[in-house]
């Protein structure tokens, strides 16, 4: 039945773009200003909402337009917490949630939408095809026939996906991006607060906080019990204090490798104090691209360890933070070795101490 879905889905978006193709489009609008409405759509995971923040900013700081999101479950709350973003939007997944944001995009008289995604959408080329916006806005990837304007999509084996994204600004006539512009997100002061006290209650003495991450988005990311003790054990060397994030999923698997020393660990089910224990770190060892991006919007160092299978993109490095790696293009982390991973992580830890 699944394939049967996807087969009548591909279906319909390949009769969509046949029917685009025979549509004079045209952007009617060619300037925005503070009394501009522009709705913008980025939907699926978290660490996909991350990377659209630094051109929002720049929007929102260049414009002083209203800005709405049509954001996933998933990921809504990265742009609820943002200073830039006026209203979200959730997508309801199916059918009819994309009736409904094409009830809300007619209703609402956007100036423009836009496609904040960096690759095809099934789902936003289907909203872009059929919304009553005259401006749709996007990057050339395949699907540009449904846009009134689109711009080049930077080589993805060359540039950040930020840089990528931030090249929707020149639709709008901005300034070439400052040297400082970078991922935003801002945890509420009782989160922060909140982490502060429970980070306190772990140590006695402040010293440098280096966090250990061994949550992923999925399983094969996960480095293993004994490497992560043995890192453990090698951080015991230094006079830093030493702090095992996970997420709540991650909890018996937390505790093997703190041998049930609780005071060792620290997690949250919200994800916003989950973001103020990574602003309070000094340096951040990690599996995955989400953390990675937090990391970067505080500034902190990070030693990531990555998986690229089968693809040639650029990792998902942070935007702005000093950070080294290793990579696999194995399918998840198996053959990342601690001996390979201390070669590596140990001169990078000790310049960042």
């Amino acid at each position: 039945m699944k394939k049967v879905e996807i087969f009548l889905k591909n279906l319909l978006l390949r009769l969509l773009l046949l029917l685009s193709k025979k549509k004079k489009r045209r952007s009617v609008v060619t300037e925005f200003d503070n009394k501009s409405k522009l709705l913008f759509i980025r939907l699926n995971r978290i660490g996909d909402a991350l990377v659209t923040t630094p051109l929002l900013k720049q929007i929102k700081e260049e414009l002083k337009c209203n800005i709405t999101v049509l954001a996933a479950k998933s990921n809504q709350f990265i742009f609820s917490n943002n200073p830039s973003v006026d209203n979200v939007l959730i997508f309801n997944k199916g059918i009819g949630g994309i009736f409904e944001v094409l009830r809300n995009i007619k209703e609402e008289k956007y100036d423009a939408v836009i496609d904040l995604h960096d690759d095809v959408s099934t789902t936003v080329t289907y909203i872009m095809a059929l919304c009553s916006a005259e401006n749709k806005f996007g990057l050339k990837k395949g699907n540009e026939i449904v846009y009134t304007k689109t711009i080049e999509k930077l080589d993805s084996e060359k540039y950040h996906v930020v840089d990528r994204i931030l090249q929707l600004g020149k639709l709008f006539s901005l300034k070439p991006p400052s040297d400082d512009i970078n991922i935003e997100y801002c945890p509420q002061k009782a989160s922060i607060e909140k982490m502060r006290k429970a980070l306190s209650k772990r140590f006695e003495t402040k010293k440098l906080l280096i966090g250990v991450n061994i949550s992923a988005g999925s399983y094969a990311r996960f480095w293993g019990v004994d490497r992560f003790q043995k890192l453990l054990a090698f951080l015991a060397n230094y006079d830093v204090n030493v702090i095992v994030i996970c997420s709540p999923k991650d909890i018996n698997l937390a505790l093997q490798i703190v041998k049930n020393d609780s005071k060792k660990i620290i997690y949250s089910p919200s994800f916003d104090e989950f973001a103020s224990v990574i602003s309070s770190l000094d340096l951040l060892f990690t599996p995955d691209t989400s953390v990675i991006h937090l990391a970067s919007a505080f500034r902190i160092p990070v030693f990531g360890l990555y998986v690229k299978f089968q693809t040639k993109d650029m990792i998902w490095s942070p935007y702005r933070s000093d950070f080294d790696y290793i990579i696999t293009e194995k399918y998840n982390l198996d053959e990342i070795t601690f001996e390979q991973t201390i070669t590596k992580f140990k001169p990078f830890l000790e310049k960042n101490l």
